[in-house]
């Protein structure tokens, strides 16, 4: 039976909530940024694309992805029968959902004090 949407966004959330460190940055702005540039570029090397690396920050960004990617590519083989758009509509729903489960929807008020 093939997973929906929904049942493989939640497998890569787990993956990343017992997997990676990046998602614990103390305030929402660093936490909205380091969201969008590790799944960006993560989406980026999953569709093959060409992922930019100018800055300190993606560059930071990009090994992060790097790892992400290997770590659902060899974990998640259902990822190999996706097209590009398949992919691109996964990624942009895990990060609408790890947005929500890091800042929109996190009880953490260290997100939000404006001394922090």
């Amino acid at each position: 039976m093939e997973d929906s949407m929904n049942d493989k966004v939640e497998q890569l959330v787990d993956y990343i909530m017992k997997k990676c460190l990046w998602q614990f940055h103390s305030r929402s702005w660093d936490r909205e940024k380091q969201n969008e540039g590790i799944l960006t570029k993560t989406m980026q090397i999953l569709c093959e694309e060409p992922v930019e690396k100018e800055t300190p920050a993606d560059r930071c960004y990009w090994v992060d992805a790097v790892c992400l990617a290997d770590g659902f590519k060899s974990r998640y083989p259902w990822l190999a029968a996706m097209d590009q758009a398949e992919i691109k509509l996964l990624m942009q729903a895990l990060k609408e959902r790890i947005d929500y489960l890091t800042i929109t929807g996190s009880l953490n008020a260290e997100l939000t004090d404006p001394r922090y």
